[in-house]
């Protein structure tokens, strides 16, 4: 039995996520409280007592999940489940952050401190209004290239995630991801929405974001995982810290290789992945993606005392 954990992305965020955790782990407690102290704000609360609107902002969102995500696995850490006993770690987009704070290639309040800043430089790399994410259903990534490439017309379009074997998003100018709309139905998609985000990620309009986190990573230190990390824009194991920080850094502009990366690691013998933190997003795309591999969501107390019991059988 080969174990992956992976950690959720952006809009997995739900007001109150992690409190029950907080509750009932010190462990999962003391790591709300130290993101607050590397921020210089009370996270948490905003977390447990805010507004939607404010938690969804990037800046918010992205320390947030990530928050939340290593209160789960501290959780299951406290019930004598750790990192002796998963062979990778993945996570989607800012998740890969999670997963190498799980894995201890970056401290907690490193994780958190570079979250805000990515979370803010994304923000800030596209005005609000010029930019757009559309999800593409129905299409496989091929198609969804082609798409991207057609609507594009001298703007940027560009497959942003390609998150399993019938979604793929795209990223790029608002004129030409909605361009994108009517080229996908015209191939077939079954739909193809506009989605609710602050701005275009993972494409080339998020290189002043890019050129915001080169400077900021190249002020902390990484170690290698103590587990491989499956980076997202290689979908493949990576242990090089030098080759992590460049990874980290080409994930801003670069597609979000999920479908890959999910393959990547069942045919690297991985039987089970559990999603850590909040929400069950991923699990239901790696059930599309990877048929055999067992799924399990691990957020809430009764997740960790389920997942326990079941290692314990």
């Amino acid at each position: 039995m080969s174990r992956a954990f992976v950690f959720p992305g952006q809009g997995a965020q739900t007001i109150g996520m992690g409190r029950a955790l907080a509750d009932a782990y010190p462990a999962a407690k003391a790591v709300f409280d130290e993101v607050d102290e590397a921020l210089g704000q009370n996270l948490s609360q905003l977390i447990w007592e805010g507004t939607a609107e404010e938690l969804t902002l990037t800046a918010n969102a992205q320390p947030a999940l990530m928050a939340t995500s290593i209160a789960a696995l501290r959780a299951l850490e406290a019930e004598g489940v750790g990192l002796d006993q998963v062979s990778f770690v993945a996570g989607h987009s800012l998740g890969e952050y999670s997963a190498l704070c799980a894995a201890g290639s970056l401290t907690l309040a490193d994780t958190a401190r570079l979250l805000r800043i990515r979370g803010a430089a994304m923000q800030e790399a596209v005005p609000v209004g010029v930019g757009a994410m559309a999800a593409l259903l129905g299409l496989d990534f091929e198609t969804a290239v082609e798409v991207a490439h057609e609507a594009a017309q001298g703007q940027v379009c560009q497959a942003a995630n390609d998150n399993d074997p019938a979604q793929v998003v795209v990223s790029g100018h608002r004129e030409a991801v909605e361009r994108a709309l009517e080229i996908a139905k015209a191939k077939g998609a079954k739909r193809a929405i506009l989605l609710p985000v602050s701005a275009p990620f993972h494409c080339a309009l998020m290189q002043p974001a890019a050129a915001v986190m080169s400077d900021a990573l190249a002020g902390v230190v990484i170690e290698a995982p103590q587990v491989p990390l499956v980076a997202n824009v290689r979908a493949e194991a990576v242990r090089n810290p030098a080759l992590i920080r460049d990874l980290l850094v080409e994930q801003v502009t670069g597609s979000v290789r999920w479908r890959e990366s999910v393959l990547w690691m069942e045919g690297a013998g991985v039987t089970e992945i559990w999603e850590i933190g909040a929400g069950k997003a991923l699990s239901g795309m790696i059930r599309r993606i990877a048929k055999d591999v067992a799924t399990r969501a691990v957020g809430a107390p009764e997740d960790v005392v389920a997942a326990v019991a079941a290692l314990n059988q």
